[in-house]
C-alpha cells in the first residue's frame, strides 16, 4: 500500500469545471526537484518543461518577454542554519522557452523571493550577518535559538539593474522599528524578520511580507520608512502579498499561531489599502481542511477567479469570486531532498511548491500545442 499520504489521496488533475475555470496554463516549480519547472493545462497535462542546471530555490514566473524567471539554489554555498537549506536561493535566472539561460544574477545570501521587473531590474531579498552586539538588539523569539556560533542574520532588500549593479538597498535592522515588529514568541532568533515577499508597487514603493513577525508592510522607497502595515492581529505567518489592479492587496494568510483562534486554517484575503478593510476572503467551507503552515500563494486572474497554492501539500486550486472551487490539481512530482542537511530531517518524499502562477494563451504565444 502507498505510504505517502499525499500520493495516496490522489495526484494530478483532481477536478475541473470547464465553464467556470479560467482558460490558461499553470506554472509551478517543485521544491524537491533537482532541476525542473512545469507548465500544465486545465486538463492537468504537461505542455512544457524547463530543465535547469540547479534546484528551484523557490518559484518561477513567466515574464512579459516570454522568458522564465526562476530563483535557484546554489549547491555549494555556506550552510548558515538548518532551515536556510530549505529556503535559500543564490542564483536568479532568466531562461528562454528553449531552455537557454539569457540572464543570471548571483548572490549567495539571497533567499525566498526575487521579482524580475519588466525594465530588467531584479528586486530581491538577501541576508546580512549582524555583529554580536547588534544580534542582541533583535527582540523576541525563542531564547538561545540563534544560528550556530550565536549568529543572528537580518534581511536586506536589494535592487540591481540590467548589468547586475546594485542601485538600491534597504536594511531591516537599520530601518524596521524592532520594538514594533519583534520576532514572535515561537520563532527562532537566527533570522529576522524573514522576508518571504518583495513586490514593487505601481506608486514606486515596496510591498513586503515578514513571516516571523507576522506583518505585511509598505516601504517608502525614497526614505526607507514603513508607511503602511498589517500586523499579527490580521495576518499570521503570511506569504505572497501582491497588488491588484484596483490597488487592493491580495495576501495568502497561512494562519499558524493565528491571534484569537485555536483552530489552524489558511485563508486568502483582499485588503483595501486606504482603510485596511478585508473586502474579500476565501477559506474552505470546512475551514481546517485548507491549511499550509508555510509557503503559499494567491493570484487574481483576469476573469475574477483566484488561483491558490496550498504549498506544503503541492495542491493548486482555483476558486470563483463566491468561493466555488472550479479547478484542482496536485503536483504529482515527488522527490526527496538531495541536500544532506535537509535529507536528514525531511526524510519523506515531498511535492511542495512555494508558489504557482497561471497564464492565458496570449501571455505565452510561443507555446506550441500541436
Amino acid at each position: 500500500m502507498e505510504q505517502n499520504i499525499l500520493r495516496r489521496r490522489g495526484v494530478g488533475l483532481i477536478g475541473v469545471d470547464k465553464e467556470r475555470v479560467f482558460p490558461g496554463y499553470t506554472l509551478f516549480a517543485p521544491l524537491s526537484s533537482p532541476d525542473s519547472v512545469y507548465l500544465v493545462d486545465n486538463d492537468g497535462k504537461d505542455v512544457h518543461k524547463w530543465t535547469l542546471p540547479y534546484r528551484p530555490g523557490r518559484h518561477a514566473r513567466i515574464l512579459g518577454n516570454g522568458n522564465l524567471a526562476v530563483n535557484c539554489a546554489l549547491p555549494d554555498e555556506p550552510h548558515l542554519f538548518l532551515m536556510w537549506e530549505k529556503y535559500r536561493g543564490g542564483v536568479m535566472l532568466q531562461v528562454d522557452p528553449q531552455g537557454k539561460i539569457v540572464r543570471e544574477h548571483r548572490d549567495p545570501l539571497a533567499h525566498h523571493d526575487a521579482h524580475h521587473m519588466e525594465n530588467g531590474h531584479i528586486l530581491y531579498a538577501t541576508l546580512e550577518e549582524l555583529s554580536d552586539e547588534d544580534g542582541t538588539k533583535v527582540l523576541g523569539g525563542v531564547a538561545g535559538s540563534e544560528a550556530p556560533g550565536g549568529k543572528v542574520y537580518a534581511d536586506v532588500i536589494k535592487e540591481v539593474d540590467e548589468q547586475n549593479n546594485e542601485i538600491w538597498s534597504w536594511s531591516a535592522f537599520e530601518n524596521l522599528p524592532r520594538d514594533k515588529f519583534p520576532l514572535q514568541a515561537h520563532y527562532p532568533r537566527e533570522h529576522y524578520p524573514l522576508i518571504n515577499t518583495v513586490y514593487p508597487l505601481r506608486d514606486g514603493n515596496i510591498l513586503a511580507s515578514f513571516r516571523s513577525v507576522s506583518a505585511v508592510v509598505i516601504i517608502e522607497k525614497a526614505t526607507g520608512k514603513i508607511i503602511w502595515h498589517l500586523d499579527y492581529n490580521v495576518v499570521a505567518q503570511q506569504h505572497n502579498a501582491n497588488e491588484l489592479e484596483n490597488g487592493n492587496i491580495l495576501i495568502f494568510d497561512n494562519g499558524a499561531f493565528r491571534t484569537g483562534d485555536s483552530i489552524n486554517f489558511s485563508r486568502v484575503i483582499e485588503v483595501r489599502r486606504d482603510t485596511k478593510e478585508i473586502v474579500w476572503e476565501y477559506r474552505d467551507r470546512q475551514q481546517e481542511a485548507f491549511f499550509t503552515p508555510f509557503m503559499g500563494s494567491a493570484q487574481r486572474l483576469a476573469n475574477g477567479n483566484t488561483l491558490i497554492n496550498e504549498a506544503a501539500f503541492g495542491r493548486i486550486f482555483e476558486v470563483t469570486k463566491d468561493g466555488t472551487v472550479c479547478w484542482e490539481y496536485v503536483n504529482p512530482y515527488f522527490a526527496v531532498y538531495k541536500v544532506p542537511q535537509l535529507a536528514a530531517v525531511f526524510k519523506n518524499e515531498s511535492n511542495a511548491l512555494f508558489r504557482a502562477y497561471k497564464y492565458s494563451k496570449e501571455e505565452i504565444p510561443w507555446l506550441n500545442l500541436h
